[in-house]
């Protein structure tokens, strides 16, 4: 049986990314992007993910993976015979409509294509392509073969069948999706990445605390928490009798502090070269992309026992 085919329009980051994620679930995977290096660059990356993740157990057939990657010449060659396209492009209105009114063009009918973006509803650049229906966001975590969540987020357009058919072969790959039920600018997990982002630098702006302990207090408390469950979870959790019994005690102190919290104020420039200077302190510029390295095998790891974990809990139901 002939494995099925995606292509990964765009090779950034997220690109490559979404690569890893496909290449070690069995697809075969077409790159290509309008700069030619860059989708060269993310055969090394790929390999060097592969490798890493095997090295963990966490693919099962790294030669195999490594050779279903490959480079297309152009975007025909692309998504012509894609089972699947993940569009991964700058976060640009233009750039977004143009390449799906181009996928859309050249991709076998039946074929749904995503996008990445990680900001813009898909009404604000899909609503005329022609083959809109099929087109839909599909935001990941990033890096996205380490934070498997996905928001398919669908425009007016989309109806209940290509949701589902996404969300069934995003979870195929091993990935979670989630539906985002409304369309919103951020989706959800960029505007609660927001919240958390904009309160952090309004906190050094204002002295309250020094970035490195800032970082420090999100590694050493909530971090944890959250790499397991969610703030509704945690909220059950953390009450004798559960959620409620929380919301009860401690709601009225939440909503005093919401009404305190600093998360609209401006990003001074002084907050940001003191948190600049933190980081280059602890990391030089030059040095960023192995700490990156570093990140993505510190992921792996949590996510094999998060997996184990699952797995357990699993056995025990």
């Amino acid at each position: 049986m002939t494995a099925p085919s995606v292509a990964i329009v765009g090779t950034g980051l997220i690109g490559r990314g979404w690569a890893v994620v496909f290449a070690r679930s069995g697809w075969r995977v077409r790159l290509w992007d309008r700069d030619r290096p860059a989708s060269e660059a993310a055969l090394e990356f790929v390999s060097d993910a592969i490798d890493d993740l095997a090295a963990l157990g966490m693919v099962d057939n790294p030669e195999q993976a490594r050779a279903s990657v490959s480079v297309s010449e152009n975007l025909e060659d692309a998504v012509s015979s894609a089972s699947y396209v993940q569009e991964s492009l700058p976060e640009d209105l233009e750039i977004k409509n143009s390449i799906f009114k181009a996928i859309d063009e050249l991709a076998p009918d039946g074929t749904f294509i995503g996008s990445s973006t990680s900001t813009m509803p898909g009404s604000s650049f899909l609503a005329d392509v022609p083959g809109r229906a099929r087109c839909i966001v599909a935001h990941p975590a990033n890096p996205p073969h380490l934070m498997p969540v996905v928001e398919v987020a669908p425009a007016p357009w989309n109806d209940a069948e290509c949701v589902g058919k996404v969300c069934e072969i995003l979870a195929s790959v091993g990935q979670v999706p989630v539906v985002v039920q409304k369309e919103i600018v951020g989706f959800v997990m960029n505007r609660l990445q927001t919240a958390l982002v904009n309160e952090s630098v309004a906190l050094v702006a204002d002295g309250v605390i020094a970035p490195d302990d800032l970082d420090a207090v999100v590694k050493h408390s909530l971090g944890l928490r959250w790499a397991f469950m969610g703030p509704f979870e945690t909220m059950d959790m953390n009450a004798p009798d559960g959620f409620l019994d929380y919301a009860t005690r401690y709601g009225r102190y939440y909503q005093q502090m919401g009404k305190e919290l600093l998360v609209t104020k401006p990003w001074p420039e002084s907050a940001l070269q003191e948190i600049e200077q933190c980081r280059r302190a602890a990391v030089e510029s030059g040095d960023i992309r192995d700490r990156m390295r570093w990140r993505d095998k510190a992921l792996m790891q949590l996510l094999a026992l998060k997996n184990s974990l699952d797995n357990t809990e699993k056995v025990h139901e």
